[in-house]
């Protein structure tokens, strides 16, 4: 896993171009510790920090192919470059080194920019193809990892991430305020929008080409929940589900280097640890998030797994102040606010992962999306199902069931139940309508915003936005289905696998490796009867089924315990001072986004211990990391640009 960089355009000379190459890839030193690499061309650049963990000796970065006409910039990993390289050296291609970068270049050779479906894995690249004077850019299906991109001067310039990009002269940190809305109801911008105006994001599953000074992208794979018309019984599926999923595991498990795996005691990182324990003949190293509050902690769970697979486990523990000390650096990471403080612990586990002296390690990430995992499917069942009869005050005490770990929810009447999920609130063909209470609840942060910002978003719905870009089958897809896809196609790429994956884990170096993510996996999966998913309010049914002798029986019929981390209440100690500075009176009237008195009252709140609930909790983790974003972004920005003026 690596960081890559470079511009299209004329009018650099070599020494400026080396300049600036270098100045973009130190910016992402951290994506790639291990070594560095430019390429000046005629009227482009590319540049490279190589995390190395396959072809360690020969894998060095940018890469041409043999004749020079072809150069690559790439972060990732083609799982499958095993079976690739088999099959091109049986076509006649000879190969210089034993790295997957190769893969690419070979199969781009033959295949153009449709080299792309042949790749199973988690990649960002570009290539430059001279002969036809062309950059061509791509991102893998489930957006795994990032690339931005902008132009400027006449250039065009991309980046794994965007703190590269704002190391050339000119281009400058602006917030978007739709993109910020955008956060404060989806929880991440709708791609190609970013949070910082002009610089946009290539979109997950697409490719993008640049000649002739323009740019033009298409998607080369999409999501699609039609139904399975081949009959497969319930043993069927959940028996090719296995097969799938351990394949997808086992070539995981391709690396020069060590692989270890998360391990948090539930179902989906248990699920990937047992495979991979059986697949690692050196014994298995495992790592888990605890906390000193058992409200949060799963360590019980942790040792129940390691004991079971007789792992190496590291376990850290988040205790009062430390999401506080890390939190800044987690949104200068993540490069954009964040509404939850689950980052933290995340970027702290990495941090552990890279001390520990492991460079890749396995996730069960994936696993709620498509086997249909969270809370919000039952959720969005029970609602329906509370619909069909909304004058009943027994239907709505199913909603205690989903959320056992949620005291205060437990103690409410049927009436406030039904109030609270919006029961009534949401007619049931909307396209939406899993997610409107989600919504709702996260836009409470947009009660304070400035009058400003308010004026400036006047009319701006990003559900409706959202709504827009479904795909025309979505209205056939069983409702379930349709929730998944939301889920899989917005909130996965923009926030999971973004601000708590990629950013909090490259931040140390790390490479997370994603085994349920897998494309034949998912494709699969989305073919499988909604009902054998979800099973009444029993989440996971066939994925439960097909996996129930890799676990302890208490893991495996355990209930989902979504990841959750301290809010609100992590910033009162003494370690949070420096940090609310940044909500003062003063700063939130320079920023310009927010009503310092409402915020002042959320403040005090806070203060007091008061915060409770999502709703609240959100709005505050959302100011403060978006007060910060413009603190290490906006701000230093301008800062930077009167000490150039001067």
């Amino acid at each position: 896993m690596c960081g890559i960089a470079g511009y299209v355009g004329a009018g650099l000379t070599p020494d400026d171009a080396a300049s600036r190459l270098k100045a973009m890839a130190d910016a992402i030193a951290h994506r790639g510790p291990d070594d560095a690499g430019i390429h000046v061309g005629n009227g482009f650049g590319l540049a490279h920090r190589r995390l190395a963990v396959v072809g360690l000796d020969d894998g060095q970065q940018p890469m041409a192919n043999a004749d020079g006409t072809l150069h690559i910039t790439y972060n990732g990993e083609i799982f499958n470059h095993i079976e690739l390289r088999r099959d091109l050296e049986s076509r006649g291609c000879r190969f210089r080194t034993g790295s997957d970068t190769e893969v690419i270049l070979h199969l781009y050779e033959r295949m153009g920019a449709g080299c792309v479906t042949m790749l199973n894995g988690d990649f960002a690249f570009a290539i430059w193809d001279e002969p036809r004077r062309r950059l061509v850019l791509a991102r893998d299906r489930m957006g795994v990892r990032p690339l931005y991109h902008t132009w400027h001067g006449g250039r065009f310039h991309f980046a794994s991430e965007v703190k590269a990009l704002l190391t050339v002269p000119g281009i400058e940190a602006r917030m978007d305020p739709i993109a910020l809305d955008q956060i404060f109801t989806l929880w991440a911008p709708i791609p190609p929008r970013t949070v910082f105006d002009g610089i946009a994001e290539l979109p997950p599953a697409h490719v993008m080409t640049v000649e002739d000074g323009a740019a033009r992208q298409h998607a080369y794979w999409a999501l699609d929940f039609s139904d399975d018309a081949a009959g497969r019984s319930e043993a069927e599926h959940a028996e090719e589900a296995r097969a799938l999923l351990e394949d997808a595991t086992r070539i995981r498990l391709r690396a020069d280097v060590e692989v270890g795996s998360y391990l948090s005691g539930g179902l989906d990182s248990s699920i990937v640890s047992a495979m991979a324990a059986r697949m690692a003949p050196a014994g298995l190293r495992t790592f888990a998030i605890g906390f000193s509050d058992d409200a949060f902690d799963e360590g019980a769970f942790q040792q129940i797994m390691t004991e079971a697979l007789g792992t190496r486990h590291h376990r850290i523990t988040s205790g009062p102040g430390d999401i506080a000390t890390v939190f800044a650096d987690v949104v200068r990471h993540a490069e954009q606010p964040v509404l939850r403080t689950g980052p933290a612990p995340l970027y702290r586990l990495s941090r552990l992962v890279r001390d520990v002296g492991i460079k890749a390690v396995l996730s069960g990430e994936g696993a709620d999306e498509i086997f249909a995992g969270y809370d919000i499917f039952k959720e969005a069942r029970i609602r329906r199902f509370c619909a069909r009869q909304p004058g009943s005050r027994l239907r709505p005490h199913l909603f205690r069931r989903i959320y056992p770990y949620l005291s205060t929810l437990q103690r409410q009447t049927p009436e406030y139940l039904g109030a609270f999920f919006g029961v009534g609130a949401d007619r049931s063909d909307d396209p939406l309508f899993s997610h409107r209470p989600r919504f709702r609840a996260t836009a409470g942060a947009k009660l304070f915003y400035s009058a400003a910002l308010r004026e400036r978003l006047d009319g701006y719905d990003a559900a409706d936005e959202m709504a827009a870009l479904l795909p025309d089958a979505f209205g056939s897809w069983h409702p379930l289905h349709q929730a998944q896809y939301l889920e899989t196609r917005f909130l996965l790429p923009g926030y999971i696998l973004s601000s708590q994956g990629d950013r909090m884990a490259m931040a140390h170096g790390i490479e997370t490796r994603f085994p349920f993510l897998d494309h034949r996996l998912v494709e699969r999966a989305a073919r499988i009867p909604a009902d054998m998913k979800l099973r009444g309010l029993r989440e996971k049914h066939l994925l439960r089924r097909a996996t129930a002798d890799l676990l302890p029986a208490r893991i495996g019929s355990r209930p989902k315990q979504p990841y959750r981390a301290p809010e609100s209440s992590a910033f009162l100690g003494e370690a949070a001072d420096g940090l609310l500075a940044a909500l003062t009176p003063a700063a939130i009237t320079e920023t310009g986004l927010f009503n310092p008195q409402t915020t002042g009252r959320l403040m005090e709140k806070n203060r007091k211990g008061a915060l409770t609930g999502f709703r609240d909790n959100a709005a505050f983790v959302g100011i403060l990391s978006t007060q910060l974003w413009h603190r290490q972004f906006a701000a230093a920005a301008q800062h930077d640009t009167a000490l150039r003026a001067g």
